[in-house]
């Protein structure tokens, strides 16, 4: 990667870390994200940022072996920048103190501005109050020497405070999360101004240096690469190709589980549209047979993964084998396989079922996306020309529409009721313009058959229901709130233009306590 100024993140374990480094990025400046566990006054120096932000955690400072700062973060020069539970423990380590949780404050609150600070520009000046989100149970009650307070809240007299000499800040809540509006403001403030980083981080400067690096990596060699139709898969297809042109080859298993025309606009796209070598081998047949009479979700999965591979591998061979692997390993796996708090090992990312590939067929992996987010992914996918309809395209799990047909057997009738009811569904959505709007939304065939009136006749058909989610990172999700004139439409649309479908319904479970799939 070329020189960008860059900032670190250590991480101590918040739930929105994630989001400081998307806020970050979105400013123009490189980060990466560090557990707190991890990093050393060698590896910072290695790093070499213009700037440190330590984010929010779950722990208390008052704890034996809480998490703590390395304390060259303190002594290196380098602004500092202190997020909740970032904030409490720069004061504890500074020598000020943190009391615990007599004045809990979770939610919004309001913070009045009641000083200045390098800190603030914008809305954020004094006199002025902000609103912002808290959620702390121990606060700060004594500063160490060189702070002044800068902010303050009704649970935390301490809610924003300065070192200017040190070029130290910090802050009780969190600027990261929407519900703190003006929060982007003070991470420009940090990283532009007080850490002096310029805005260097754009998709067109990350695309030339990602073909680059792809070139090194390959050199004469052969890739492969699974082709979904989802995002991930689409974007490194492109890149790879604009790398390397005819070494790469591209292979799309069709499980007869797509949405309407998910295939054909795949091929299209890429064999048409960008001249790129690609094997489109219908196996719908294969995956339906192993399917029949399977109704677990579980079993309905391991068949469809262990199917994928072994027709992804055979087809690999035909095609004349290759020395590389080209996967969407995505920004969020990488730091999720370095969790300091026990999450998964997840180093190598399941590409489209794919898991186990590398070693089976002895290959090299390419993973150019490695250093994005799904927004910078999405970003780079427009800087490379591919259409909106594909980079913009709601998620879709890996097993297709075999887990939107619960609870039974998955057959062509019930694969061809509900692609025309999804099918519908979506294209009324993006008629109302509501497509960018939603996280995921699709059809599910239920396993139920109700009792209908159809004209002058009585009809025992299928129950469909509608399911469409707000959410940011698939981790959580709200319902979206649809007018029920619009669901009355759909619904409408359905039952008239679906033969076996006479029940239309609704899905306004939010996750928690549910999931956005139905299996």
């Amino acid at each position: 990667m070329a020189a960008h100024d860059r900032i670190l993140i250590i991480d101590f374990g918040s739930q929105v870390t994630q989001l400081i480094a998307r806020r970050v990025r979105e400013i123009g400046v490189y980060c990466e994200v560090h557990p707190f566990n991890k990093v050393t006054e060698a590896s910072i120096k290695a790093f070499d940022p213009k700037g440190v932000i330590l984010s929010g955690g779950p722990a208390s400072v008052l704890d034996i072996g809480t998490p703590k700062a390395p304390d060259a973060v303190f002594t290196m020069g380098l602004p500092v920048l202190g997020i909740c539970y970032g904030q409490q423990t720069m004061v504890a380590q500074l020598g000020g103190k943190v009391e615990s949780g007599h004045h809990r404050e979770f939610g919004r609150a309001m913070v009045d501005i009641t000083g200045d600070s390098a800190l603030f520009s914008g809305p954020w000046k004094p006199g002025a109050k902000e609103q912002v989100w808290m959620s702390h149970g121990d606060r700060v009650v004594a500063l160490p020497a060189g702070f002044k307070v800068v902010g303050t809240s009704e649970g935390a007299p301490f809610a924003a405070i300065a070192d200017e000499a040190r070029r130290f800040y910090a802050v009780q809540f969190h600027p990261e999360v929407v519900h703190t509006p003006h929060g982007k403001e003070l991470y420009r403030k940090f990283v532009r101004d007080i850490c002096g980083c310029s805005g260097t981080w754009t998709m067109a400067a990350f695309r030339q240096e990602a073909i680059a690096k792809v070139r090194a990596q390959v050199g004469k060699g052969r890739v492969i690469c699974g082709l979904s139709g989802g995002v991930d898969s689409a974007v490194v297809a492109a890149l790879v190709h604009e790398a390397i042109g005819e070494q790469l080859t591209c292979v799309l298993v069709d499980h007869g589980l797509m949405r309407a025309g998910e295939t054909e606009q795949v091929v299209k796209v890429f064999r048409d549209r960008f001249n790129i070598r690609l094997i489109a081998h219908d196996a719908s047949a294969l995956f339906l047979g192993k399917l029949a009479g399977q109704t677990d979700p579980e079993r309905k999965r391991k068949i469809i993964g262990a199917t994928f591979i072994d027709v992804f591998e055979e087809e690999a061979k035909k095609a004349g084998g290759a020395d590389f692997l080209a996967q969407g390993t995505l920004y969020p796996d990488v730091i999720e396989s370095v969790s300091f708090a026990g999450g998964p090992s997840v180093t190598i990312k399941s590409h489209h079922n794919v898991g186990g590939l590398p070693e089976r067929m002895n290959m090299k992996l390419v993973e150019p996306l490695r250093e994005l987010f799904k927004d910078e992914v999405r970003a780079l996918g427009r800087e490379l020309g591919l259409p909106d309809d594909m980079v913009g395209r709601h998620p879709f799990p890996g097993p297709g529409l075999a887990i939107r047909i619960p609870g039974q057997p998955i057959t062509p009738e019930c694969l061809d009721i509900l692609r025309k009811a999804d099918a519908i569904y979506l294209e009324e959505i993006r008629k109302a313009g509501l497509y960018d709007q939603i996280w995921q939304a699709f059809a599910v065939l239920l396993p139920v058959r109700t009792v209908g009136v159809m004209g002058d006749s009585r009809s025992y058909d299928y129950a469909c229901a509608l399911r469409a989610v707000t959410s940011t990172d698939g981790m959580t999700a709200d319902f979206y709130p649809f007018d029920m004139a619009f669901i009355g439409r759909v619904a409408n649309r359905i039952i008239n233009e679906v033969k076996g479908i006479n029940r239309v319904t609704y899905d306004v479970t939010s996750k928690p306590p549910g999931t956005i799939e139905w299996e």
